[in-house]
């Protein structure tokens, strides 16, 4: 499939380069030394509409596909993944409102989140529940009109600061008293608690936090398709998503090569640039390549779950694993090149191998999505 870009797709990639260089590329440095959330930028991509990518129109969004939020996502990627993750966090965490929220609930959040007035975290992983969904622990019970939330959750994005959180809890079946995953909308209110802030080795412009859950209470209005859905709706989440993941590697992959192209050119070892010395150009066009290629998965990937292709979990999966890893590979090829240099903060690329780390283990890790890739080859049984 060819993915010459059309007219629409490459005005939004061309307005968030501008949006980009103006106001995260003098500051991505600086976000990876003090941390936190930058509000500014935040105000800056709600104004430019960049936040409203994930959305559909009818509630105030772009359109909500998947292949232009890939496109955006990769752009802000080639300079800061912290600042990326703003756009990938706000998708993640309302995807599941999206997928299976009722036409009131869709009414009563989304505008506002696609307007970045308020902003939202995906609750799943627990201490002990990450990859494994079925172990939640935490417990939504009924009372009246509510649920009464008690447990702990573990590296939310976002935690501390979202409006919102798609919140994935074990309710009870009063019949049969039989477990299951449940999907609930949290508002956050007395009872969301931020226990820890993850102190990371990267994407440090991007909150993670711990979050202790106490007698905090959800309307049962806020249930999420119905009570037992919630697994299904977070593997729908995740088969939509990934392609964010892949696409952030592909932008730190392409951010990376470009500073090494760029230090290949201009740096002199006995008077010549190193770009004439056919090893490094050997390791450049190995990047270039690879990087190609992880580009062209992504956009497909995203370009089917658009489609509705039956395929498009398994190619998500095969778009995550295998652009985050060619990100390792590329962004510590970019730092052979510039071998003393790319060890330090003067250039970009140290900060790049920090953070591009975690894309092998958020939102599944790789090993998860070479199993999720088999068994779908497989088939059932598997």
């Amino acid at each position: 499939m060819d993915f010459e870009l059309d007219q629409e797709l490459l005005a939004l990639k061309e307005s968030v380069q501008k949006l980009v260089q103006e106001k995260v590329a003098p500051r991505a440095g600086e976000l990876d030394e003090i941390g936190g959330y930058p509000w500014d930028i935040k105000e800056a991509f709600a104004e430019g509409r960049v936040l409203a990518i994930p959305f559909p129109t009818e509630y105030g969004g772009t359109g909500g596909k998947a292949l232009p939020m890939a496109i955006a996502v990769e752009e802000i990627s080639k300079v800061s993944c912290s600042v990326a993750m703003m756009l990938s966090g706000q998708c993640l965490g309302s995807a599941a409102i999206t997928i299976a929220g009722s036409e009131e609930q869709k009414q009563r959040f989304l505008p506002d989140l696609a307007r970045g007035k308020t902003l939202a975290a995906y609750g799943l992983t627990e201490p002990d529940a990450g990859s494994d969904v079925a172990s939640l622990q935490t417990t939504a019970v009924r009372d009246g009109n509510d649920y009464v939330v008690t447990g702990s959750k573990r590296f939310i994005t976002y935690g501390d600061i979202a409006d919102v959180m798609t919140l994935f809890v074990k309710t009870v079946d009063p019949n049969t008293k039989e477990k299951k995953v449940s999907c609930l909308v949290a508002e956050k209110g007395p009872g969301w608690n931020v226990s820890k802030l993850e102190h990371k080795i990267g994407i440090k412009g991007s909150t993670t936090t711990e979050l202790f859950l106490e007698d905090f209470r959800v309307p049962v209005a806020n249930l999420l398709g119905k009570e037992g859905d919630g697994f299904k709706i977070a593997m729908q989440v995740l088969d939509k998503t990934r392609t964010s993941i892949a696409a952030q590697a592909v932008g730190m992959a392409q951010g990376a090569l470009d500073c090494a192209v760029q230090f290949a050119r201009e740096h002199l070892e006995n008077g010549k640039p190193i770009g004439r010395r056919q090893g490094i150009q050997m390791k450049l066009a190995d990047m270039e390549m690879k990087t190609e290629a992880a580009r062209f998965l992504t956009y497909m990937a995203a370009d089917k779950y658009d489609r509705h292709d039956p395929d498009r979990g398994r190619y998500s999966a095969c778009a995550k694993a295998f652009a985050s890893d060619l990100a390792m590979e590329v962004i510590g090829g970019a730092i052979q090149v510039l071998g003393e240099f790319g060890y330090t903060k003067k250039y970009p690329v140290e900060r790049m191998f920090r953070d591009a780390k975690v894309q092998q283990i958020y939102e599944g890790t790789n090993e998860i999505q070479r199993i999720v890739i088999a068994r779908s080859l497989l088939g059932k049984g598997f």
